[in-house]
């Protein structure tokens, strides 16, 4: 899919969720979507645990 349609798609998803559930429920559901990519990332070995540790204690890499 390209990334016009998955952006599509999340967009509905969230604005489903928004109505059906509320505003809790929307910030619920996105939540839950961005562990999701993050599982995901992780899991195809996309994505540098100890750099986004990194990141959010503030350390530089080069």
């Amino acid at each position: 899919m390209t990334s016009t349609v998955v952006g599509i798609l999340v967009g509905a998803i969230l604005a489903v969720s928004a109505l059906v559930f509320g505003f809790w429920g929307f910030l619920l559901v996105a939540l839950f979507m961005l562990i999701g990519a993050l599982v995901g990332r992780f899991a195809e070995g996309r994505l540098d645990i100890r750099g986004v540790a990194n990141a959010f204690s503030g350390k530089r890499t080069s």
